[in-house]
């Protein structure tokens, strides 16, 4: 069970024995910098992908941003996975 305490600007989340707050920003590139994102089902598709993962993974994706040929993400996570096992979801 996770539970997170928002005290000014900085989220604490709380376990049975730890506190933490692990955020991470990704960015990812499409191959040979192709403007897909241009295209909203492409977008669409990238965004239900991400909420998927929020429900079966104890994560979340705070902010998503899309460009023309790359994608942001803030995602914020619990200890349980290491950064190597986020990027294998």
């Amino acid at each position: 069970m996770l539970i997170c305490c928002s005290t000014m600007e900085d989220e604490l989340c709380k376990s049975a024995h730890k506190v933490f707050k692990i955020k991470y920003h990704f960015v990812f590139c499409i191959k040979y910098r192709k403007d897909l994102f241009l295209v909203e089902k492409y977008v669409d598709s990238v965004k239900e992908i991400c909420f998927g993962m929020e429900e079966r993974y104890n994560m979340k994706f705070e902010r998503i941003g899309f460009d023309e040929d790359h994608v942001h993400f803030m995602l914020r996570s619990v200890p349980k996975y290491s950064l190597s096992q986020l990027f294998r979801l």
